[in-house]
């Protein structure tokens, strides 16, 4: 799928490449393009890399650098700081959603993800095209 012809470009960043690339081809079958990465330094390459991506949907804690990280890195860089963020987590704690609200994340998703609350989400944030249908 070209990136022209799709919905927003999407960075999900994981370290559980399976999960990871299992999320990436659910969201791809909805229309979107997404690109991946399986660590926060990789995260900032690609999104330098991708200026359009619309959206980042990662994970909270990875071995590296946490999810909060990588939000905080965004939201000091002037062309980032608005880039809507969704989080997912398998065990987020009260810190980490007090951090997520002073970040302005979009929403909070706990693993596994409900899949068709990510798709509300997503669909309102990125209403679909209403088709027309063609006249003869």
């Amino acid at each position: 799928m070209t990136a022209s012809s799709s919905r927003q470009q999407l960075l999900l960043v994981d370290d559980e490449e399976d999960a990871l690339l299992e999320l990436a081809e659910l969201l791809e079958g909805e229309g979107f393009c997404c690109f991946t990465a399986v660590s926060v330094k990789i995260a900032l390459q690609q999104l330098t890399k991708y200026p359009d991506i619309a959206l980042v949907i990662t994970d909270l804690r990875m071995p590296e650098e946490s999810g909060i990280a990588l939000i905080k890195r965004l939201r000091e860089h002037t062309a980032r700081q608005h880039l809507p963020v969704i989080v997912m987590s398998g065990h987020a704690d009260m810190d980490d959603v007090s951090d997520l609200l002073r970040l302005q994340v979009l929403d909070l998703f706990r693993k596994p993800i409900y899949h068709v609350r990510l798709f509300d989400t997503l669909n309102n944030l990125f209403p679909l095209p209403t088709l027309r249908l063609a006249e003869h």
